[in-house]
């Protein structure tokens, strides 16, 4: 059976500016404590995942920055990983921080079974690292992407961002261009959003936060989007862009619905059609591991509007769109019966391609994408 793992590591240096996501600077006392009870969830549930299912197929270790763990976390953490999960995954990602990175690390990475590293690399200009509270520079994130090829890996993607505070279209264009003369296989490209609670939206309030306008914004879109199949990155999905065969395979996965086992605090895991969230707080996480307390909690009980509706959203998030077959295998109805009238009013906007095989958005649509999805939901 296929299916796939996320292993969440929630320590930062620093937290960025923009980042909602459940990470914490300053815990580095945490640290041990934290892979030790991740260790050991991996050997409990990862073992018996693995003897009812087989091997993963695919391995994604997120945050946070799983490179803020010292040298020896990590290793331990890989061969927790390889002793209970197996080893020579199809796909085996760790997100990185070129800031927290060295050759020594990356070797280490490279010899512990992973083969795809995500370096959050944002942009290429400094001053713009420095607005949105990276600790990294323009010239450390080319070091890490030559450091990465060095230690021997053949797959490498980059993360980059627009619309942020002070960034121009040149920015953009220099950032999207130092990314394609790294020759790394895969780009993800992401809009910035203005989450609660993070800092951006603290100085937002204030009015501190000096965005590109929308009109700005979209043009910085419209230059991603027809420059980066230039470059040999083909579009695949609303936010990511490969070279051909280095699609991202694990999150392909989250895409058409494959379970996962989230481990770590915060992890989200899908598993035989249920949605489970761990406990965010670290310390509360490490003690309920050593307890052998259940620390996860099943999300709300989803309904069969609400499967539909995640099922079309995260569907139409690929190039591939919303499958016909696959929607009547899953539901036992047909697409249209649910969602006939929808395709038809999206069709006539130019949001959406209606054929034989399904739906799928159009480049206006991906464009406009939250006003397709909006017509998905279900009363």
């Amino acid at each position: 059976m296929q299916w796939g793992v996320y292993i969440h590591i929630p320590f930062c240096r620093q937290k960025c500016f923009y980042c909602d996501f459940p990470s914490y600077a300053g815990k580095e006392k945490l640290m041990e404590g934290y892979t030790e009870a991740l260790c050991q969830q991996i050997e409990i549930q990862g073992l018996s995942f693995r003897q009812k299912w087989g091997k993963p197929a695919t391995v994604y270790m997120g945050g946070g920055t799983p490179t803020a763990l010292p040298p020896q976390c990590m290793a331990q953490v890989l061969q927790a990983v390889k002793d209970y999960m197996g080893q020579e995954f199809a796909e085996f990602t760790v997100e990185c921080n070129p800031g927290t990175v060295d050759a020594a690390y990356l070797q280490m990475l490279r010899k512990g079974g992973v083969n795809r590293l995500s370096f959050g690399v944002q942009s290429f200009q400094d001053e713009l690292l420095r607005r949105i509270g990276r600790i990294h520079s323009g010239a450390e994130a080319v070091q890490a992407v030559k450091l990465s090829r060095q230690a021997g890996f053949d797959n490498i993607s980059v993360d980059l961002m627009y619309g942020l505070p002070g960034q121009s279209l040149a920015d953009l264009q220099e950032s999207v261009g130092r990314a394609a003369e790294l020759a790394v296989e895969h780009i993800s490209i992401y809009g910035l959003q203005v989450e609660e609670g993070t800092a951006f939206a603290r100085m937002e309030k204030m009015g501190k936060l000096n965005l590109p306008s929308e009109e700005q914004a979209e043009a910085m879109y419209d230059y991603m989007t027809t420059a980066l199949p230039e470059m040999g990155y083909r579009r695949y999905e609303v936010s990511n862009f490969a070279k051909e065969g280095f699609e991202s395979r694990h999150n392909r996965s989250y895409w058409q619905a494959v379970p996962y086992l989230g481990l770590g605090t915060a992890a989200h895991s899908y598993l035989e059609g249920k949605r489970y969230a761990a406990v965010a707080d670290i310390a509360a996480y490490i003690s309920g591991v050593k307890a052998g307390r259940e620390f996860w909690q099943l999300e709300e009980e989803p309904t069969r509007a609400h499967d539909m509706e995640e099922f079309a959203f995260l569907a139409l998030r690929t190039v591939e769109g919303l499958s016909r077959q696959a929607f009547a295998d899953k539901f036992h109805v047909e697409l249209t019966e649910v969602y006939g009238q929808v395709m038809k009013k999206l069709a006539a906007q130019g949001l959406l391609t209606v054929d034989h095989a399904g739906c799928r958005l159009t480049d206006k649509g991906f464009k406009y994408g939250n006003m397709a999805f909006a017509e998905f939901i279900l009363d």
